[in-house]
């Protein structure tokens, strides 16, 4: 049996540093050092005189205090994420890090919720428990009730990201049907008339599919092509099962919802020895790089997401102006990107 050493009697903690301990390592006033590490541009202070705060707070392991912060400017710096419920892939995942980058340099603090737990209006009550000074709500759900109760913990900007606004809340409208509507038209343009469109089978994304898959349909509307809806598991076991049955389908063509199902997909149908494109035509979205390095090259929807930065700079304006008007933005572009797969 081995031994487990006893821990030695541990000394008394040390003192938490104060602001007043830096002030006196860098020879400044604790308002000095308070303009310096909130970023206030109230006052002119010179460079060297913020780096010797800098090096005195790091010398001495000092972090300013939230809610102490929190409570002299009459609201807390942070915004509030809650985490997708739906699977994200590396397109949402850049947008994301540039986003709370730009939050960062900003002065904003970034906190991501989880998502199990309650739902909708539900889940802003827990929300506004941390009272954060705005949250951004990817995908549906949240309702007015939901923003009210937001507004009323303090939050001072609620953006949501979605294909229809939410009363009091900014919006940023993501029309996903425009990236099935070009899909479905190239397809179309290249003499594709049997066209299957996979529905991802995962939780969340039905939100997305399901207008994706009506732009196809849009798009070869009145013409004399067929759009057949095709289930697929984000694995390789029900890529496979599909390819089996692939020719008995008499499918030509395939929007695979995006680049990361197209190539699942598309290495099942090459696996199975159906011939992209000469047999079957295949694209996805979203222009990931993996998708240029395959063989053929994956034809693709460009999407084109807000800014990080552009959406950051909403977030301040609405915190330094929570009573004006929500503003709403169209902010995803839809273009083909058209290679060898098609």
């Amino acid at each position: 049996m081995v031994q487990i050493p006893k821990t030695p009697a541990s000394s008394a903690p040390r003192s938490v540093p104060t602001s007043a301990d830096v002030a006196r390592l860098a020879g400044v006033s604790r308002a000095t050092v308070s303009y310096v590490l909130n970023n206030s541009s109230a006052v002119r202070i010179s460079e060297p005189t913020r780096r010797r705060v800098h090096e005195a707070a790091r010398e001495l392991g000092y972090v300013p205090h939230a809610a102490a912060r929190s409570l002299r400017a009459g609201h807390s710096r942070t915004v509030l994420m809650p985490a997708p419920g739906f699977p994200v892939g590396p397109l949402y995942s850049r947008f994301i890090g540039e986003l709370q980058w730009a939050l960062g340099r900003l002065d904003y603090t970034v906190v991501q919720y989880g998502t199990a737990g309650p739902q909708g209006d539900d889940a802003a009550r827990a929300w506004a428990e941390l009272r954060p000074v705005a949250v951004l709500v990817p995908g549906s759900g949240l309702g007015p009730q939901g923003v009210e109760i937001l507004k009323r913990s303090g939050a001072r900007a609620v953006v949501t990201f979605g294909p229809e606004p939410v009363d009091g809340a900014h919006a940023l409208l993501m029309d996903h049907e425009a990236v099935g509507h070009c899909a479905g038209r190239h397809l179309y343009d290249r003499g594709r008339r049997r066209i299957g469109v996979v529905l991802p089978a995962e939780p969340g994304l039905e939100v997305f599919s399901a207008p994706r898959l009506e732009g196809v349909r849009r798009a070869v509307r009145g013409t004399d092509a067929t759009v057949t809806e095709l289930h697929l598991a984000y694995e390789e076991h029900s890529a496979a099962r599909l390819a089996a049955r692939w020719r008995s389908l008499g499918l030509d063509a395939v929007f695979a919802y995006n680049d990361e199902y197209a190539m699942l997909l598309m290495r099942a149908l090459q696996d199975e020895g159906v011939a992209v494109p000469a047999e079957t035509a295949v694209i996805g979205a979203d222009d990931l790089m993996l998708g240029r390095l395959l063989r053929p090259r994956l034809s693709t929807v460009h999407l084109e997401l807000p800014s990080g930065r552009s959406l950051a700079a909403l977030v301040d304006r609405a915190v330094h102006d929570p009573g004006a008007a929500p503003e709403r933005h169209e902010v995803l572009g839809a273009t083909v990107v058209h290679r060898e797969s098609s």
